[in-house]
Parts: C-alpha cells; structure tokens; sequence
C-alpha cells in the first residue's frame, strides 16, 4: 500500500462563506476519527468572528501533537490564517 499526502495550497483570502464551508469539511471528516473535534466545531456557522476564532483555536489544541489528525489540523491552520477577513 502507498499513501501520499495532499498538498494544502495556502490561501489568505477565503471569505465567511468559504471559510464556514472549510469547517464544514473538517467537522465532517472528523466524525469518525475525532468526535470531540466534531462537536467542538459543531454549529459554529453564523457565530460572530472573536467566537468562531476562540472555538477554531480551542478545537486545534484537541489535535495538537496527534499526527492522525494533521490533514484536519492543516484545514484548521488555513481556517485560522482567514479569520480576520470575515465581516
């Protein structure tokens, strides 16, 4: 068996709609694997930026140093880096 890795282009200029879009996806993708950081971003769509920042960080810190998790935590980084271009 090989795995390989995907390559995570960095973009800074994703705005709410993508951004909660970007949740969506690692909340989904985490149902299995990470339950706790399912529910740790569970509705977080709408919520105002200081919140969605808090509960983005507070749900990286649930997968800090777990190499299972580092495609999810990536996702989070690239969410994190675009926070402050939501309205």
């Amino acid at each position: 068996m090989s795995s390989h890795e995907k390559t995570l282009k960095i973009v800074m200029n994703l705005d709410r709609a993508a951004v909660e879009a970007r949740l969506a996806e690692v909340r989904s993708a985490a149902q299995g694997s990470a339950p706790e950081l399912a529910s740790a971003l569970a509705g977080i769509e709408g919520l105002p930026r200081a919140e969605m920042e808090a509960r983005v960080k507070a749900a990286m810190k649930l997968i800090m140093g777990k190499p299972e998790h580092k495609s999810l935590m990536a996702q989070l980084e690239l969410v994190e880096l675009n926070l402050p271009n939501l309205k």
